[in-house]
């Protein structure tokens, strides 16, 4: 009983440590592992740099394995602090975590890997919670819900568009000739995409005066459909902003994004 009583303030004391900052233990772990993060993240820059690397690759292959192993044992202990490290594992902050050290380990068997260690800086996310500005911290939750919310409708509307530029480009297809560069159905596509988002490369264009009244149509309907995906997250937007965030995490979990009164995971209804 004492040693499974011992094991809980253990993991209690790790997991405050680890996902909290209300203690000065805690936010002293998160300020060095963003020191650490941009470190690591600015040494994979410069073993791009082909005279660095030449000069001071030694150094810098070293420190990447230092920080590797650092960050591993990191990444160990954040899934023995939680209750339930699959839910940890598969969460978006778990995952980050993996892909930060996968990088190096892969560059054994496959070379280049290394680079793309550049994923660490996602990581530095977390000092919305370290700097505990909760305004910042809860504002992206609210982003957040607002684009769940949002994302079928918006599914709508670009399935709308890829209609739009399908048609568009089946007309131009029809109308332009082919030695103008409208050579086929999908270049054609290609080529109403860049003209309804009004990007415009003019690497190809219409030559006839019905090809280019379409095209005009086409940028009018582009400015048009810029605002619609805008109004949508707005509307979701002035919802989430209703509702009070706190940036208590569930030690069970780890999940976050509870209501500011809530005694319980909404989750998996450990206590908080």
């Amino acid at each position: 009983m004492n040693t499974n009583n011992s094991q809980s303030q253990w993991r209690f004391k790790l997991h405050e440590v680890i996902f909290e900052a209300d203690t000065p233990a805690g936010k002293w772990f998160d300020v060095l592992l963003i020191l650490a993060i941009l470190v690591s993240v600015v040494m994979v820059m410069l073993d791009s740099v082909g005279p660095i690397q030449k000069s001071y690759g030694q150094i810098l292959f070293a420190g990447e394995w230092l920080f590797t192993i650092l960050f591993t044992i990191e990444y160990v202990l954040r899934l023995l602090s939680v209750g339930r490290p699959f839910a940890y594992a598969t969460s978006f902050f778990g995952i980050v975590d993996l892909l930060a050290i996968l990088p190096t380990y892969l560059s054994i068997f496959i070379p280049g890997a290394q680079y793309l260690l550049v994923i660490r800086i996602l990581r530095v996310l977390r000092i919305f919670r370290i700097l505990k500005l909760v305004q910042y911290l809860g504002e992206l939750r609210v982003l957040n819900q607002a684009l769940r919310a949002s994302r079928r409708k918006i599914t709508v509307f670009l399935f709308v568009v890829l209609t739009l530029v399908t048609i568009f480009g089946s007309l131009i297809y029809l109308i332009e000739d082919p030695k103008d560069g409208f050579t086929s159905i999908p270049k054609s596509i290609y080529w109403s995409i860049v003209t309804l988002t009004t990007v415009g490369y003019g690497d190809i264009s219409p030559k006839t005066n019905l090809g280019q009244l379409l095209s005009a149509l086409i940028m009018i309907i582009g400015y048009g459909i810029i605002a619609v995906p805008t109004g949508i997250v707005t509307v979701e937007l002035a919802q989430a902003f209703k509702q009070k965030i706190s940036t208590q995490a569930c030690q069970e979990c780890s999940a976050e994004g509870h209501d500011s009164d809530a005694k319980f995971c909404k989750y998996c209804g450990a206590k908080l």
